[in-house]
């Protein structure tokens, strides 16, 4: 039998568009200082029977700085936020992206619904002047490997590419299956990430009537509040985020910025609930455990987790549940903060965005706040680094991502250059 020699994977390229900002340092200032981009919803028009009418948008931004409105028109969304993403991670990673050996390059961007506004503005057409009407271009929009597809083509990466769909955890598997190809040796540089433009009548009104929403209309920016014993369910938001991983030795040779390397990918399955987590958080257990196997570190050297933490009931306790469980006496020296305090949560890209986040919590020395923490919930006696961001050194940090139909998903990230 072959014997694979694993590859070390560096992170050397961010891009981020959220409701806190069009890039990674205004998204990064935003979570640091401590502020919410949850609003009103501008995207659609509500009346009184609605009872959430706000979340986490992106506002004052238009695709077509990047492409023409021809080609714009041609793609949802949430395709043009992922694009976005992409276009700032490449950038920022320095590759010459049009040189070189575009088949050892490669691309894993997913978003959890995928083009959901132009399903809905297709069945409207439909219902209103019938299927000769339909646009030819409903299919390539409405797919979930769209952004996938059109990132590839413009930046001419012809290595291995795909997309993922597994709801809330989709970002941290399109990265950590990046992770892999590269460090078994199946590709050099990888995009990857989410993307999700899910704020949308039908995704509102379907995620309220499973009473899964905060309802906080009188006070938007209050609603997310994790690990709050007042919090009331999540604050849907959009965004997206792209990461570019690279051989580590393939980054040094270039002299390329290292952020931070990608150490360890662990995933698993609740096997419980479509909807619910394990109570005991007995899958989220399993992906932390299998990270730390992986990485080869220990426990004790866990400085940071950017927890799921997205303000729901039943997710919050069950993840405080799996920290405790699998990090004993040690849960109570590291801090853990929930990001989505602040973006709300973006779905697919929320692994995404929040590895963003991880990444920079440990290149910075700076873990972001969870704001609206002001009563945590009986037996939250975590440090969640409550209101205010902590500037501490980090060597090691796992970000945690879980979704619907219980997957689960823990990144971990270590300084560069070890200890």
């Amino acid at each position: 039998m072959r014997t694979i020699q694993l590859r070390r994977v560096a992170v050397t390229g961010l891009g981020a568009l959220t409701d806190l900002g069009h890039n990674v340092p205004d998204t990064w200032r935003g979570l640091c200082e401590g502020r919410s981009g949850v609003t009103s919803i501008e995207s659609f028009e509500q009346d009184a029977e609605w009872t959430v009418r706000f979340a986490g948008e992106v506002r004052d931004w238009e695709i077509t700085s990047l492409i023409d409105a021809r080609e714009a028109k041609r793609m949802d969304r949430f395709c043009h936020l992922g694009m976005w993403a992409a276009e700032e991670a490449a950038k920022d990673c320095g590759i010459d992206f049009q040189s070189g050996d575009p088949g050892r390059r490669g691309v894993v961007i997913g978003s959890g619904i995928g083009g959901i506004l132009t399903i809905e503005e297709g069945y409207r057409k439909l219902l209103q002047t019938g299927p000769r009407k339909i646009s030819p271009f409903i299919v390539p929009k409405l797919m979930v490997n769209a952004c996938a597809g059109n990132v590839s083509i413009r930046h001419n990466l012809k290595g291995a590419n795909s997309a993922c769909a597994t709801a809330c955890a989709t970002g941290g598997h399109a990265i950590g299956n990046a992770f892999h190809l590269i460090q078994r040796g199946l590709a050099d540089v990888m995009l990857a990430g989410g993307s999700e433009a899910a704020v949308s009548p039908l995704c509102i009104g379907s995620f309220a009537a499973m009473k899964a929403l905060s309802t906080r209309n009188d006070a938007p920016q209050q609603a997310s509040r994790p690990f709050d014993r007042d919090r009331d369910g999540f604050v849907l938001a959009e965004g997206a985020a792209v990461l570019v991983l690279e051989e580590l030795e393939h980054a040094k040779r270039r002299g390329a910025k290292i952020y931070a390397e990608l150490l360890a990918f662990g995933s698993s399955g609740d096997a419980f609930h479509i909807a619910a987590p394990d109570e005991a958080g007995t899958g989220a257990q399993a992906s932390m455990r299998s990270a730390l196997a992986e990485a080869e570190v220990s426990l004790d050297r866990i400085d940071y987790i950017n927890a799921h933490g997205t303000s729901t009931p039943l997710g919050d306790a069950a993840e405080v549940r799996a920290v405790n469980e699998v990090f004993g006496e040690h849960a109570k020296r590291l801090v853990m903060s929930s990001t989505k305090s602040m973006t709300g949560h973006c779905l697919g890209a929320a692994g995404g965005i929040e590895s963003v986040a991880t990444v920079l919590a440990i290149h910075e020395g700076v873990v972001p706040p969870t704001i609206n923490l002001d009563s945590p919930d009986e037996g939250f006696d975590l440090d969640f680094a409550a209101h205010t961001a902590q500037e501490r050194p980090i060597r090691y940090a796992i970000n945690n991502s879980f979704g619907f139909g219980g997957h689960n998903v823990s990144l971990l990230f270590g300084r560069y250059g070890g200890d």
